[in-house]
Parts: C-alpha cells; sequence; structure tokens
C-alpha cells in the first residue's frame, strides 16, 4: 500500500444513474486536493460530461494507489476480486442496502475521506479464497473468492451428493441442497442466511455450512484458514459451483473442488473508531427496542 496517496480510482455500482451526482462530488473535492483522479470505464459510461480519464477495472488496478468504491457489498465484492493482487487498498461509500462493506455514507463522504487521506484510518485485511476444478490431474476452473465459494444444484429438484474432505483426512459424505465455504467476511452473507455464525473478520478461519442438508445432525464446522478444503462430486446432475455470485462453473461426475486460502488479501480502510461490532447492531437491527 502507497502512502501518502496520489492515484484515486472512483468506481461505481454498475448501471446505477444514481451514482453520478457523488461520484462528481467526490472527483471535485478529490482533484482539488491535488489527487490525480480516474473512472472506471463502465462507470464513466453512464456519466454525461465526464472530464476524468476512464480506464478498465485491470487498468485501474495497475495504477491505482487507492480506490474508493460507491455502491453496496456486492459491487466491493467484484471489486475487491480485482484489485487485491494489486494491493490496493479500498474505501467504500454505501449505496446499496445493507452495506457491511461501505461504512461511509454519502452525506459524510467527504469530510471522512478528507481525515483519511490525511492519515487518520484504520486498516483492515480480508481473508480471500482460492477455488479450482479439477477433472482428474487436468485443472479445468480457477476463481478468486472474497465472500464463499458454493456448491449448489443448478435447476433439479434432488440433492447434491459429495464428499468433504479436510487437509486430505475425511470428513463426510453429504446429501444436501448444497455446501457454502465462506470466509469470515462472507459469514454474514449467504452463509448467515444458511445458519451458519456470524465469524469476526479478524479470524484465520473458515466456515463450511451446509445448504439445507438431508440428515439434520449435519451442522457447520469451523477449520483453521490455512486448511486445503476438497469436495468431491458423485452427482452431478446440473450442478454448479460458483464464487460469490458472480463467477461459475459447470460441474461433471467426479469433479473435485479444491478451496484454499489466497496468498493475498483484501485490504479494507476504515475511518478511526470504526467497530465490527456497531456495523453488526447497526445492520442486523440488534439496537432496536422491544
Amino acid at each position: 500500500m502507497k502512502f501518502p496517496f496520489k492515484n484515486v480510482a472512483l468506481i461505481g455500482k454498475l448501471k446505477s444513474l444514481e451514482v453520478a451526482a457523488p461520484l462528481f462530488r467526490l472527483a471535485e473535492f478529490l482533484s482539488a486536493r491535488g489527487m490525480n483522479v480516474m473512472v472506471d470505464s463502465l462507470t464513466a459510461g453512464h456519466l454525461k460530461d465526464n472530464f476524468y480519464p476512464s480506464m478498465s477495472l485491470a487498468e485501474l488496478a495497475g495504477t491505482a494507489d487507492l480506490a474508493i468504491v460507491i455502491g453496496g457489498d456486492g459491487t466491493m465484492l467484484n471489486i475487491a476480486r480485482t484489485f487485491s493482487p494489486h494491493h490496493v487498498p479500498l474505501i467504500g461509500v454505501n449505496q446499496g442496502r445493507l452495506g457491511f462493506l461501505t461504512d461511509l455514507t454519502q452525506e459524510n463522504m467527504l469530510d471522512v475521506i478528507a481525515a483519511m487521506l490525511g492519515g487518520e484510518y484504520v486498516t483492515e485485511r480480508r481473508l480471500l479464497l482460492t477455488a479450482r476444478v479439477m477433472r482428474g490431474e487436468t485443472e479445468v476452473f480457477s476463481g478468486l473468492a472474497f465472500n464463499e465459494v458454493v456448491v449448489h444444484r443448478s435447476q433439479i429438484s434432488s440433492m447434491v451428493e459429495f464428499e468433504v474432505r479436510i487437509d486430505g483426512e475425511y470428513l463426510y459424505n453429504q446429501r444436501a441442497d448444497g455446501l457454502i465455504v465462506s470466509t469470515p467476511t462472507g459469514s454474514t452473507a449467504y452463509a448467515m442466511s444458511a445458519g451458519g455464525p456470524i465469524l469476526h473478520p479478524g479470524l484465520e478461519v473458515l466456515e463450511l455450512v451446509p445448504i439445507c442438508p438431508h440428515t439434520l445432525s449435519n451442522r457447520p464446522i469451523v477449520v483453521h484458514a490455512s486448511s486445503v478444503l476438497e469436495i468431491l462430486m458423485h452427482r452431478t446432475d446440473d450442478i454448479r459451483v460458483r464464487l460469490d455470485s458472480h463467477t461459475s462453473f459447470d460441474m461433471q461426475l467426479n469433479d473435485k473442488i479444491v478451496v484454499t486460502r489466497h496468498p493475498d488479501h483484501a485490504c479494507l480502510l476504515h475511518p478511526v473508531g470504526h467497530s465490527y461490532y456497531h456495523t453488526l447492531r447497526e445492520k442486523l437491527l440488534w439496537n432496536q427496542a422491544f
């Protein structure tokens, strides 16, 4: 991470017309402070009178010192997968619903970002996952996930049948609607909806959460983040592996999914005083009186 920040990438929620006004306010603010402002080309395509250089996400990831994302958690997930291998830190301005990853508001973003540009921020490193699909000895698919890797049925009504091994040791055979392998970040997403525990993002762990398992004794399990997880498909009538709901691959019989910790982290910047527990109380409505 380079500090002080000089080259700042601005990325807006895809196909959102509402992003134009706050993005231009932020761009003018940053330019007035001597920053080199660049805009994601897909975002720029929905803006009128864009006077700032536009680049693809891949080009921005190799150029920017800092990326500011105006959108929801889904937008941040997509950007994190592209920018993390380049060690570019991310700041999120919420324009979605929950906003677990985008903790600034459009109302306070200029004041807060001004302080953060002056060094008043806390850095948080989040785990990423690598998923590889092996067909025999051949790798036929690979991808990066920030939230989760999910094996699930696509359109048919029958259950998925698979075997799970951890660090080479047999864990179980499972019949279920699917299986979620989640990072601590993803523990407040699909994994939580499927009954998994909420994990603090600073923990070095992963969780495996079965989706509607046939045997009710099957429960989520938490393992160390260094674990090598193998999922072997025993039945693959229209079965798919999906990464963060953005990337998917259709499986075949005896395909094996290998999930490991990615060597890089996603780097999030938060204002001084940021509290994960405050975020939980606010987003999950735990602070409401009864």
